[in-house]
């Protein structure tokens, strides 16, 4: 009985070490990405290499564009119904609410943790930066609000990089290649989609990706230092945050019954 009651005491030590982590990490996320803070210092600097290539971007692009009314509308389907903030969002809250229902609390904890604080962070940056959109002429697509960094690229990076970090336990290695694959061609598609529709610079772009990427590492390792807390060891990037998600959890009721003394 008591070892029982000491090793509950040190798991409760130990989530309330892996909130603290978590939560503090998210917070710090962005002054600790020094990528982006790099590329933040360049914008807010109007540094002209930066802007050259902005402008040059945007306006090969935009007659691109323009010249092929079939290839933007792809381009806006893609943006604005397959990889639209929203539809991601949705599909990181289902989820959690699967790894709830597998009570898998800490992982359901990260990822809605990382999400929320993805969107929070960069919601902040945009108010703070407050960086006017592309002013093109006869533009194909408009968007409201600051824009850097690129929302739609910061909550790509964000959403799949939960997914991947979360179901790769539960997809076999042979198709782990291809997994990552869309996650990468997402991610990087959505950065083109918004540059090319002239909704976005370039930098803008890089931005979110820097920054989503920045949210996704610090709460990450919240969750690794909680790992090593209770034991339970690195788990490798290839493996998922959490490998054992494809074993019953310890939680769980059946688990509970098939271990209880006799």
């Amino acid at each position: 009985m008591n070892s029982l009651t000491t090793r509950l005491r040190g798991l409760r030590r130990s989530d309330r070490r892996f909130g603290m982590r978590l939560m503090g990490s998210a917070l710090v996320a962005a002054a600790a990405a020094v990528p982006f803070g790099l590329v933040l210092v360049l914008v807010k600097g109007q540094w002209s290499p930066l802007r050259r290539l902005d402008a040059e971007a945007a306006d090969d692009l935009h007659r691109t564009a323009l010249a092929h009314p079939g290839w933007t509308e792809t381009l806006r389907f893609l943006s604005d119904r397959v990889w639209d903030p929203t539809t991601l969002r949705i599909t990181v809250a289902l989820l959690v609410i699967w790894l709830l229902w597998r009570r898998a609390w800490r992982l359901a904890a990260w990822s809605a943790v990382t999400a929320i604080a993805g969107g929070l962070i960069g919601l902040l940056v945009k108010t703070v930066v407050e960086r006017a959109r592309p002013s093109l002429e006869d533009p194909v697509a408009v968007a409201p609000g600051f824009s850097f960094p690129s929302g739609h690229t910061m909550t790509a990076t964000t959403s799949f990089a939960i997914l991947l970090l979360v179901l790769l336990p539960l997809v076999p290695r042979r198709l782990r290649p291809v997994f990552w694959a869309v996650a990468v061609v997402s991610v990087v598609g959505v950065g083109f989609t918004r540059v090319a529709l002239g909704v976005h610079w370039f930098s803008d772009v890089l931005g979110g990706w820097l920054l989503g990427a920045a949210v996704v590492a610090a709460t990450a390792w919240a969750f690794e230092a909680w790992r090593t807390d209770t034991g339970r060891g690195h788990a490798p990037v290839t493996e998922g945050l959490e490998p054992e998600l494809t074993t019953p959890s310890p939680e769980s009721p059946s688990h509970d019954l098939d271990h209880r003394p006799a």
